[in-house]
């Protein structure tokens, strides 16, 4: 349904826009397969707290959701290797691969000059660093690099460390499918007011589908609650719900409080992809954002 030169959709928004629903009405138009750009929605079981939202897909095929287990460390690395066998894999279908999702690090992970490595254990750096305190080892990451999506890098002694060796390892020739690739990327956005009564309603909705039930559950299988806390922020303030450390009320207003800021800083992440040359095309989701996707797929086709 595209012309040639455009091999790849992909369809970026803050939480609580909307993206999986025009995505997979896109998909059916297009003739295509959804990749998943999101961090979280790769592990079995977060459901509801991630917002897979899996019956909206339907007869859409999807990729890279309920890949790895709770506790598998699943890094930007992975994500990277596995999107581009998928994307051979769909190509070699006859079908168009949509990449759909607001995890800015994966994104970028595709769409900008991001040549990763598989980096083994560095015991050498690792003696280096030990007589390093953690404000330390925090600051010789950010000279490595400035620019942390993770937050849980900077908090984890261990996970510090092992950010400071992958950031230090020499960079690795990119990968063919993407120096080949050829994206048209949309990012679906609403006014401020609208996107802050968005997800408050669907907090509100995931609470009543059983979220505090899919923490306690994931618990109950063997996830301790530190790690629980890792897998963003509607874990977290459940976990600490459960744990009695928050009061049902109190933990809601946080986590509704939270969750507008994270969609801030998704929007900043956004905007700087733009000013390092990312062509985004915004459609308004209050102005029929499907047909103005298809309008613009079509004038990049033929």
């Amino acid at each position: 349904m595209t012309s040639s030169a455009t091999n790849l959709v992909v369809l970026l928004g803050a939480t609580a826009t909307g993206k999986t629903h025009l995505a997979v009405e896109a998909a059916r138009l297009l003739q295509a397969e959804i990749i998943s750009a999101d961090s979280r929605q790769v592990y079995r079981g977060m459901d509801i707290g991630t917002g897979k939202d899996l019956a909206e897909y339907e007869e859409v095929p999807y990729h890279l959701i309920d890949i790895v287990d709770p506790g598998y460390e699943f890094n930007v690395f992975e994500f990277q290797q596995r999107f581009c066998q998928t994307f051979e894999e769909i190509e070699q279908r006859g079908h168009l691969p949509l990449l759909c999702g607001g995890t800015g690090l994966y994104l970028d992970a595709v769409l900008g000059d991001y040549r990763l490595a598989q980096v083994p254990r560095n015991d050498v750096l690792r003696q280096e660093l030990a007589p390093l305190n953690d404000d330390q080892l925090r600051e010789r990451l950010l000279q490595l690099a400035p620019q942390q999506h993770n937050e849980t890098d900077l908090q984890e002694r261990e996970r510090i460390v092992r950010a400071i060796e992958i950031a230090s390892a020499p960079a690795a020739e990119p990968h063919p499918v993407l120096q080949n690739l050829q994206p048209l990327v949309f990012g679906l956005r609403w006014e401020r007011r609208v996107i802050r009564q968005r997800i408050t309603a669907r907090l509100k909705q995931r609470l009543d589908e059983g979220m505090i039930d899919e923490v306690a559950r994931l618990h109950e299988l063997g996830a301790p609650w530190e790690t629980l806390e890792f897998y963003g922020l509607e874990y977290r303030f459940i976990a600490q719900h459960l744990q009695g450390k928050l009061n049902r009320n109190d933990m809601v207003q946080k986590l509704n409080s939270a969750i507008h800021q994270f969609a801030k800083r998704q929007e900043t992440w956004f905007r700087r992809m733009e000013r390092r040359g990312c062509t985004i095309h915004w459609l308004e989701g209050e102005q029929q954002p499907l047909a103005r996707l298809m309008e613009i797929v079509a004038r990049h086709s033929g």
